[in-house]
């Protein structure tokens, strides 16, 4: 039996990565000595700033480089796996890709990945969102050895309304898959927690989905209401609130192969013809 306990830190990140990391840190001790071995943190946990100028001139390389060595010594003090929702980090074309890092217990950097799905999209005249103008999107999906020889598949946010990626990360192995977040609250309320049970049940994974909650620096609102979800879909440990708090819960890895055997839907269907 592998039992592995897990936390999904609920952030209210803001246009300062100093003090983002500050305001995380409290959380992520008390999370570590609830005992959980895996603690994932928000989509732009390292800053959450839709003024892309500003935004740009707080991401320089220098700045980046003294996070990560900062976040990796917080893996390290705190002796677990760490990912880091996403910071921005500049690409080759000018503009930032939104990137997870994964953190072992030595500090050290062991995978990350960069957003692919970015949230182009019209919720009414007056809310709409355009993050392919600031943001360069991946293409390249990842798996890594966590904890307990954990397979853990990188998502971001907006990728878990594809399903395809998820299909792709359970048939190469993924046993839990993190979804990192910052959903609007219009988007919250409707379709978060329905969108990573079904992520869940199809893949039969475990989704840890650590969430940005509240009224932000720049203005923005995020739903919050962070959630982690066995391979039947039950949820397991959740925040029915937009406040930052962090939730902690034991995974019992063997499910997944339990879930598996029992509906291989997993693994795909028939082939069958398009219409």
């Amino acid at each position: 039996m592998r039992k592995l306990r897990a936390a999904a830190v609920q952030l209210r990140s803001g246009i300062e990565p100093a003090a983002n990391r500050a305001h995380a840190m409290p959380f992520l001790r008390e999370a570590a000595s609830a005992g959980a071995r895996l603690i994932a943190t928000p989509e732009c946990t390292m800053v959450l700033d839709r003024d892309k100028e500003r935004m740009l001139k707080t991401i320089s390389s220098a700045e980046i480089e003294r996070e990560i060595k900062a976040w990796g010594a917080a893996a390290s003090e705190l002796g677990v796996w760490l990912l880091l929702g996403s910071g921005s980090v500049g690409a080759p074309t000018g503009k930032v890709f939104n990137r997870s890092f994964l953190f072992s217990p030595d500090g050290k950097v062991v995978a990350t990945y960069d957003k692919i799905n970015l949230f182009d999209v019209t919720l009414s005249g007056a809310e709409q969102y355009r993050e392919s103008d600031t943001f360069e999107g991946g293409h390249k999906a990842v798996i890594v050895e966590g904890p307990m020889g954990a397979k853990l598949g990188l998502t971001i946010c907006y990728d878990v309304r594809f399903p395809p990626l998820y299909s792709t990360l359970a048939r190469a192995g993924a046993e839990i898959i993190a979804v990192p977040a910052a959903f609007t609250v219009t988007t919250g309320q409707a379709h978060w927690e329905t969108l990573l049970r079904a992520r869940a049940i199809e893949t039969h994974c475990f989704v840890i989905a650590p969430a940005q909650g509240g009224r932000h620096e720049d203005g923005r609102a995020t739903w919050g209401h962070s959630v982690i979800i066995d391979p039947w879909g039950k949820v397991l440990a959740k925040l029915d609130h937009d406040e930052p708090g962090y939730i902690v819960a034991d995974l019992d890895l063997d499910q997944v192969a339990d879930a598996r055997a029992k509906i291989p839907a997993w693994a795909g269907g028939n082939p069958f013809e398009a219409p």
